[in-house]
């Protein structure tokens, strides 16, 4: 059955029918936006989120014209009662009237909010993504498409530049990506509304949609109709604008681009590290921070800035990540909890453990070689076990092979010139609640090989 049948038609001069009108003209742009953007999605596997609303729901009827391989997936988040159970409803019916499969997944959404201290529409949003991920990569669904269109673009738009944003903020909601596409955003909601309507198609109200408690909604009710009767072509507008912003974009990462080639010094699965001379060298090094750093949670810019000409140690700090001045250098690392409890213990002189720092190996051997960064001999009868390797704290004393006296290992750290996340990541291996061994820097005297030694213990970091 062809998805427009059994439709109430009324006709225009020439005999055919408006609505009928109306279907190739919206399909035949649909179509055409498809063949130009999205030619992949013709012989794809897809999954579309649909809410019922009209957007999702007319979404599925122009997949379902076209001949698409699609299927349905929709989220209860029970928020609204018999109201959500009434949509769930609708879309399992949509689904026998297209002939396609429906996924239907319940929410907790409160709780889920409460336990990850999310407002409601974060917490959706999280559960709703991470829902549609694992269906795809379950099912085999190569593309999820979602029914943003260019409305919607313009509030997320308006959204950002009410909260405050770079220009990222300001370049609207991606066409793709990764899996999810959006093949409606070139689509005004008044277009869509009006396709659904002039085809006699069925879709729900979300009765939250009217309530200003929202930004989104604020915006949508009160600000927008204000800007389209000021300029009745803003969507045409805004796109064009959204155009020159994307083109400036990719000139500014072009540009960070080849800064970060410059900047960069070195990384690993810890800390990136960046020449702080090669921020001084341009105009506006905040802007360039701005955006080198942006993504990590940083809010506090002119603090960020101020670190180019801090003393060493110095730090700012986001949710997640820290940025600290070491030298002639900025490093970025995850935030560092506290330092914590956890230890290994080493029970025996034939050992191996597993630890954050690599595997560590003990081994009785015949005799003793020269001490190496990664490698100690010590005498095994010196050793009182269990062994304790644990994170360094303030207070620590060894005393340091090759040199008289003892000395604190916050005082061998700073004279080692090592950056403040290289000591929050330097540990100690213990004995009797004495320092055997900075572990990858130096031994402790006490324990060294001597001409009396009779049993000699290899300890190995690999």
């Amino acid at each position: 059955m062809k998805f427009y049948d059994n439709y109430h038609f009324a006709s225009n001069s020439a005999g055919m029918p408006l609505s009928i009108l109306y279907i190739y003209q919206m399909l035949y742009a649909f179509k055409e936006q498809l063949k130009s953007h999205f030619a992949y999605l013709e012989h794809a596997k897809l999954v579309i989120a649909i809410s019922g609303g009209v957007d999702s729901v007319v979404l599925a009827y122009l997949c379902k014209a076209l001949k698409l391989n699609f299927s349905l997936a929709h989220c209860n988040f029970n928020l609204r009662g018999d109201e959500s159970n009434a949509d769930e409803d609708f879309v399992l019916d949509l689904g026998e009237r297209l002939d396609v499969e429906v996924f239907i997944q319940n929410f907790d959404t409160k709780a889920y909010a409460d336990q990850n201290k999310r407002s409601i529409q974060m917490a959706a949003r999280e559960l709703r993504y991470n829902w549609f991920n694992e269906l795809a990569k379950q099912l085999q669904f190569d593309y999820i498409l979602t029914a943003h269109h260019a409305d919607d673009n313009l509030e997320t738009f308006l959204i950002n530049f009410t909260r405050g944003t770079g220009l990222n903020g300001l370049t609207g909601i991606p066409e793709i990506n990764g899996n999810i596409v959006r093949p409606l955003l070139k689509f005004s909601r008044e277009q869509i509304e009006d396709y659904a309507k002039e085809n006699c198609i069925v879709w729900r109200e979300d009765s939250s949609n009217a309530s200003r408690k929202y930004l989104r909604n604020k915006l949508r009710h009160e600000v927008v109709p204000i800007l389209k009767d000021i300029n009745p072509e803003l969507l045409n507008s805004f796109q064009n604008t959204l155009d020159n912003l994307n083109d400036t974009a990719d000139i500014v990462e072009e540009s960070l681009n080849v800064f970060t080639e410059r900047a960069i010094v070195k990384g690993n699965n810890k800390t990136e590290m960046y020449k702080i001379s090669e921020f001084k060298k341009v105009n506006n090094p905040k802007a360039y921070l701005f955006e080198m750093f942006k993504s990590y949670g940083f809010t506090e810019w002119n603090d960020v800035t101020d670190l180019l000409d801090a003393e060493t140690g110095k730090y700012v700090k986001s949710n997640a990540h820290r940025l600290i001045k070491h030298r002639e250098f900025l490093i970025l690392t995850d935030s560092h909890s506290e330092q914590n409890e956890v230890s290994y213990l080493v029970d025996n002189v034939n050992s191996e453990i597993k630890t954050p720092i690599g595997i560590l190996l003990f081994d009785e051997v015949d005799a003793a070689k020269q001490n190496l960064t990664t490698t100690i001999y010590v005498d095994s009868e010196k050793l009182n076990f269990p062994l304790e390797l644990r994170l360094w704290k303030q207070g620590d004393m060894f005393y340091p092979l090759g040199l008289k006296g003892k000395k604190k290992i916050s005082k061998y750290l700073k004279d080692e010139k090592l950056s403040l996340v290289e000591k929050e990541d330097t540990w100690v291996l213990m004995s009797n609640n004495e320092v055997v061994w900075i572990v990858g820097m130096r031994a402790d005297n006490r324990f060294k090989v001597t001409d009396a030694t009779k049993q000699v213990l290899k300890i190995e970091l690999k």
